[in-house]
């Protein structure tokens, strides 16, 4: 007889989780243009309006928020003074790290968290 053993799972974080798929469907256009982007059934929408809610705070922040990406040495560092700086959460700051801060990328982001925010309040 065969034994087969369980893999161990891979420890996922709530923030491992959300920022690659936030990438995936704010930052990179479908191609079709500014069509409204489909729903991430991994995730609330009130955690995604969370991510939304901090990159866009970084916007106003810019200078403050590159300079401290550039000095860091590491990415638990970068985190660390991403939430000092903004009076961030963890998962903001680490979808900081991963989202450019492009005015392109602002303007969608800003489009979605609008979405979002009028989705919730219905």
């Amino acid at each position: 007889m065969t034994m087969t053993y369980a893999q161990p799972m891979p420890r996922y974080t709530r923030a491992r989780l959300a920022v690659p798929a936030l990438w995936r469907q704010v930052i990179r256009a479908s191609g079709k243009g500014d069509e409204a982007v489909a729903t991430e059934p991994d995730r609330s929408a009130h955690t995604q309006l969370e991510i939304y809610d901090g990159v866009l705070a970084a916007f106003e922040r810019r200078t403050e928020v590159q300079n401290v990406l550039s000095t860091s040495l590491d990415r638990e560092t970068a985190v660390r003074r991403l939430r000092e700086l903004l009076g961030a959460s963890h998962l903001q700051a680490t979808a900081l790290l991963d989202l450019p801060l492009t005015s392109e990328s602002r303007d969608r982001i800003a489009r979605r968290a609008a979405e979002l925010r009028a989705a919730l309040d219905r």
